[in-house]
């Protein structure tokens, strides 16, 4: 990993750690509804910023070595993030 991006991708999982305790401490507290789905969603923000690192990581790492490997190894990195692309885009759609 690179060292800049894991830094920062870590930074940003003790950040998500955090809230996650003050969500669990608000629901404990049965917190007002409105809040709690506040603390939620800055959570889900906080989560995209972890996936838009670590998927940098792996486009300046694996896909940049995949694509210049070719043949399987590049259709394997396209499928890997078509793939990717597909689930972030199912974000709360019902089956």
């Amino acid at each position: 990993m690179i060292a800049d991006i894991k830094k920062r991708a870590l930074h940003r999982s003790r950040i998500l750690e955090g809230q996650m305790r003050g969500l669990q401490k608000m629901i404990d507290n049965e917190d007002y509804c409105m809040d709690i789905i506040t603390q939620a969603l800055a959570i889900q923000k906080s989560l995209g910023s972890l996936n838009k690192l670590i998927v940098e990581n792996h486009l300046r790492t694996h896909v940049s070595e995949m694509f210049e490997a070719g043949g399987e190894q590049r259709e394997q990195a396209t499928a890997e993030l078509l793939k990717v692309f597909e689930l972030s885009n199912n974000r709360g759609e019902k089956s």
